[in-house]
C-alpha cells in the first residue's frame, strides 16, 4: 500500500486518516498536526523520510506562487530541512491545476444563484489559481491579502496589485515568523470577527479556511464559501451560520476534505515516480481520476 503524510503545524484535533483507492492503488493518507511546534514537525518528517511515498506540508506554505514568480517563506523551510529521500509539496501544484478551474465549475452547477457576481478572497496571493478563475469568470472581486495577512484594513480591487504587493514585500514578508502571517496551532481555533462590511458584501467567501472561519461574522446567510481543508466541525460551524453551499476543491473523504497538500502528496503516492509532479502530469491524474470539486448544501 502507498503511503503519503501531510505533517501540519495545525491543531492536532484536527487529525484523520483514511484509505482510498486511487487508480486501483490502495493509499493511505494521514494528517498529523503538531499544534504549532514547528521542531516537532521537523523532527516526524526526519523520522519518517524514507518510509513513506510523499510528504505533504500542511499549515504552512514552502512559498507563495504568484503569477508564475515564486516567493520562498524562509521561516517555513527548516521544518523540512532533514527531508532527504521523500518528495514533500505543500499543494502549490493543486493550487494551480485543480483550483484553477473553481469558478467556471460552480457556474456550470449553481449558475444563476450566484448573484451579485461578487467574491472576497482572504488572500489571493496563496491562492493564485483560484483567484485567477474567479477574475477570469468575470467575477467583482475584493483581495484580502493585507486585511487578513497582514491586519491592515485596506482591500485590493485588482490582481495587479496584488502582484505588485507580492513584489513589494513578500522579500521582506518571506522572512518574518510564519505565525506572524497565519494562525497555527490553538491559534486556529480563535475567534475574531472583523471585515464584516466584505463579508457582506460578496456572494462567494473563498480562500483559505482558516482565515475565513477567523474573521467570519456571526451570520452569512445565503452566502458560498469556495475553501477546501473542512472538517465536519466547520461544515456544522458554516451550517449554522446560514451558509447556503460549500464548495470544498478538494474530494470529501469520510466527512472530511483535505488539503491540497495532502491530496497532491496522495496523487505523488500513487503516480509512482518518487518526485514533485509537473502541472502537466497533475492535469493528467485529475483528469483520469475525475476529481473535480465537491458542493454541499447547507441551507435553504
Amino acid at each position: 500500500m502507498k503511503r503519503a503524510v501531510s505533517i501540519s503545524l495545525g491543531s492536532s484535533r484536527r487529525d484523520k486518516a483514511v484509505e482510498v483507492t486511487l487508480l486501483g492503488e490502495k493509499v493511505s493518507i494521514a494528517r498529523i498536526g503538531t499544534d504549532g511546534d514547528m521542531e516537532k514537525a521537523a523532527q516526524l518528517y526526519k523520522e519518517m523520510d524514507g518510509k513513506v511515498d510523499a510528504f505533504g506540508v500542511g499549515g504552512a506554505d514552502l512559498g507563495l506562487t504568484v503569477a508564475d514568480k515564486w516567493y520562498a517563506l524562509h521561516s517555513v523551510s527548516p521544518m523540512v530541512r532533514f527531508v532527504k529521500q521523500t518528495p514533500v509539496v505543500d499543494g502549490a501544484g493543486l493550487k494551480n491545476t485543480l483550483e484553477r478551474s473553481v469558478a467556471q465549475f460552480m457556474e456550470k452547477r449553481l449558475g444563476d444563484e450566484i448573484q451579485p457576481k461578487r467574491a472576497m478572497f482572504t488572500g489571493s496571493a496563496d491562492r493564485w489559481g483560484m483567484t485567477m478563475s474567479f477574475v477570469e469568470a468575470g467575477y467583482e472581486c475584493v483581495f484580502g491579502d493585507l486585511m487578513f495577512g497582514l491586519g491592515i484594513p485596506i482591500p485590493l480591487r485588482q490582481p495587479d496589485q496584488v502582484k505588485m504587493l507580492a513584489a513589494t514585500i513578500m522579500p521582506v514578508v518571506g522572512r518574518v515568523p510564519f505565525d506572524w502571517l497565519y494562525p497555527i496551532g490553538e491559534q486556529q481555533e480563535k475567534w475574531t470577527p472583523k471585515y464584516e462590511q466584505w463579508y457582506n458584501w460578496a456572494t462567494v467567501e473563498a480562500g483559505d479556511c482558516h482565515y475565513i472561519k477567523r474573521h467570519m461574522p456571526a451570520r452569512l446567510d445565503g452566502k458560498i464559501i469556495c475553501t477546501n481543508t473542512t472538517t465536519p466541525e466547520d461544515v456544522d460551524r458554516f451550517r449554522a451560520a446560514g451558509v447556503k453551499y460549500l464548495v470544498t476543491t478538494t474530494p470529501v473523504l469520510e466527512g472530511r476534505s483535505f488539503g491540497t497538500n495532502m491530496m497532491e502528496a496522495a496523487l505523488i503516492a500513487v503516480s509512482g515516480k518518487g518526485r514533485k509532479l509537473t502541472y502537466e502530469e497533475l492535469n493528467q491524474l485529475l483528469d483520469q481520476l475525475g476529481f473535480e470539486p465537491q458542493i454541499q448544501k447547507l441551507n435553504g
